[in-house]
């Protein structure tokens, strides 16, 4: 064979040689990858080939599954029921857009492709089912979540979140303005200009306000300042006279820390204080008590780190690098002080728990398609921002603010009642409404079942306490009403 004839042989048979590589390389290296990738078009028709697994709330489904009516090879698509109520909690499951929140975090589950499901998977093979998804089995009460949504709606944009303090088991996570995820399930032109819409609104109708969303806590947060004196043993004695001048001037400045209204705040004791809401008490509790030891009990509660329950949580926010004016600003809930509902509802808990923060968790159980359990959520204990003698200290303060103080709308009958009003500053100079807050507990003969935070944006009213007792405190008296009812 000649020089040119040997070398084209030559170069032949290196192509022959890298096809077989790649093709094996294809089939037995990247063959899973490549069968699993989002855009393999078969992969996505085989996701909607059959009906898509449960979310479960009360034993019974909130979502379902029905056939495509468009023309469309993906055969079904997901349903609500009540959607733009339960959308904070399920999210939403798109055949465009993809999923989000507990759609998308227990996805494999859904749809029956989770690894924990193989054995399902191969008996059905074998006896000729066809497969279907598992189910979600939240720790959401029905009766709680309707009552945060109604009691939401029409008042602009809010949140609720509630929480068994005995477990961590969340009972109630509302946001407003809500969406219907069944407005773009399919795959259609129309569907995705609806979403689009609603991601573009200035009113954030997709953000899950209860987890996403960072709010200063105004006077909610002074529980977690009395909290500190009293573990830090700056008082023992709620009933005692605090050490706090009336007019109060912040550390290092000339500026007097101001309450609402003509309040009687000299000197008051903590349960007085916290009945009429001192700012001087509170913000001077901050200022005496230091950066150090505020930010120690903040951290306790949850602050400064994100929760997932699963879905994520935003971290709320308490400064570590703050002066003694703006420890004791950041002390009654402003300076930079941010929180989410589900972050003061954790305060409220712990608090009604004797002092022990169970971790937050929204999903009890994960079940094969014949309620086989896969995986069960145990209640963990998370933390111990105080102890039991202080924690009973703080109940008693906190039911005086429901009995005579701003709380009295969250009052229910033969039912015993502690909470905490707040209105925090918001916008420039404080030139826009104020957010208006309230966190609660209820207690019965069984125990303490529900604790809430409620936080209402866009409210009209006045800027003192009164306004997070007048519009939040209704809304969380609803929901721990309807806890309690349906235990018995």
């Amino acid at each position: 064979m000649n020089k040119p004839l040997r070398r084209i042989a030559i170069f032949c048979g290196l192509l022959v040689f890298a096809l077989l590589a790649r093709d094996n390389w294809l089939q037995y290296v990247q063959a899973d990858t490549l069968a699993k990738h989002e855009k393999n078009r078969r992969v996505t028709i085989e996701r909607y080939s059959q009906p898509r697994g449960d979310i479960i709330v009360d034993g019974k489904p909130i979502t379902g599954s029905k056939v495509t009516t468009s023309a469309s090879d993906l055969k079904y698509k997901r349903t609500w029921k009540n959607g733009p109520m339960w959308a904070p909690v399920t999210g939403y499951s798109s055949q465009r857009i993809g999923a989000s929140q507990l759609e998308n975090i227990d996805d494999g589950i859904l749809t029956g492709n989770d690894d924990r499901l193989f054995f399902r998977r191969t008996l059905d093979m074998l006896t000729g089912e066809k497969k279907e998804g598992g189910n979600v089995v939240t720790t959401l009460n029905g009766a709680a979540q309707k009552a945060a949504y109604e009691g939401l709606k029409g008042r602009g944009k809010g949140a609720v979140a509630a929480i068994d303090p005995s477990t961590g088991a969340i009972l109630a996570l509302a946001s407003t303005p809500s969406y219907d995820p069944g407005d773009f399930a399919g795959n259609t032109d129309e569907e995705a200009e609806k979403f689009i819409e609603l991601d573009k609104d200035k009113d954030k109708p997709l953000v899950n306000r209860a987890l996403r969303e960072t709010y200063p806590p105004g006077s909610t947060f002074k529980v977690v300042t009395a909290a500190a004196a009293l573990e830090h043993g700056l008082y023992d004695d709620i009933d005692s006279k605090t050490r706090s001048p009336l007019p109060w001037v912040m550390p290092n400045t000339t500026t007097p820390l101001k309450n609402e209204g003509d309040l009687p705040c000299k000197n008051a004791s903590l349960r007085e204080a916290l009945r009429v809401s001192c700012n001087t008490v509170f913000g001077k509790i901050g200022a005496d008590l230091g950066k150090d030891k505020m930010l120690e009990t903040a951290k306790k509660f949850g602050f400064n780190s994100e929760q997932f329950i699963p879905v994520r949580s935003n971290a709320s926010n308490f400064p570590e690098d703050m002066d003694k004016p703006q420890t004791a600003l950041s002390s009654i809930g402003q300076f930079e002080t941010a929180a989410t509902p589900l972050q003061m509802a954790m305060v409220a808990a712990a608090i009604a728990n004797d002092g022990t923060l169970m971790e937050p968790y929204m999903v009890s159980d994960l079940q094969a398609r014949n309620f086989d359990v896969i995986e069960k959520h145990s209640p963990k204990e998370m933390s111990e921002p105080l102890s039991k003698e202080n924690a009973q200290k703080l109940q008693e303060m906190m039911e005086t603010v429901v009995k005579t103080g701003t709380g009295t709308r969250a009052q229910i009958p033969g039912v015993t009642v502690g909470g905490k009003t707040g209105t925090a500053q918001h916008g420039v100079a404080n030139s826009k409404n104020p957010y208006a807050w309230f966190i609660s507990y209820a207690k019965t003969d069984s125990g303490s079942p529900v604790a809430v935070a409620v936080v209402v944006e866009d409210s009209a009213a006045d800027r003192g306490d009164i306004s997070g007792g007048g519009l939040a405190a209704p809304i969380a008296r609803d929901v721990m009403e309807a806890v309690i009812k349906s235990k018995k």
